[in-house]
């Protein structure tokens, strides 16, 4: 029987999880095993600079803590190695990553994912991947709103240049 410090420390990690799972707008659970630690250490830097909080856990708190959030049916996949990653606000950024990752390291696998408290199957994560990055939607999104702008611009500029080479040139005034 584990002590009350450890069972107190326990509460506070299933706690933490929660809340995170909560606060959460997607969710890529993994199986990481069978990868260095050179990897592990690129992987981690790569999530960290896109917003994403990875963190290997242990699936009986995993467990406790979906048990606590509306993500019922992920406690389904929590066998062996079990790594979580999430993000606040970016709902791409942890699938794009991971299964990059997953297509290089072949002992690493994605087990399940969820968007907005709904879990998701490695179908829709794996769709999730191949989207580009928000910034990159956010510049395509840009482009097209300049792009009718810009047009009217160049057609205004070729009128002027058009009047500008049929004018003809005023003869010096005859005193």
């Amino acid at each position: 029987m584990p002590s009350a410090n450890v069972l107190e420390q326990k509460k506070v990690v299933v706690a933490e999880l929660t809340e995170r799972l909560n606060n959460s707008i997607a969710g890529v659970i993994v199986d990481y095993k069978g990868i260095n630690v050179a990897d592990d250490t690129a992987l981690r830097k790569e999530l960290r600079e896109a917003g994403v909080e990875y963190t290997v856990v242990k699936n009986t708190l995993l467990k406790l803590a979906i048990a606590n959030t509306e993500l019922n049916g992920l406690d389904a996949v929590l066998e062996g190695t079990t790594a979580i990653a999430t993000s606040a606000d970016d709902y791409v950024a942890a699938a794009r990553i991971l299964s990059k990752f997953a297509d290089g390291h072949k002992n690493f696998e994605i087990k399940n994912g969820f968007i907005d408290k709904e879990v998701i199957g490695l179908d829709k994560i794996s769709g999730l991947a191949k989207l580009p990055s928000r910034e990159i939607l956010l510049a395509n999104v840009l482009g097209a709103f300049q792009a009718p702008i810009s047009a009217f611009a160049r057609a205004i500029q070729a009128i002027v240049d058009k009047d500008g080479e049929a004018a003809p040139a005023e003869a010096p005034a005859e005193a």
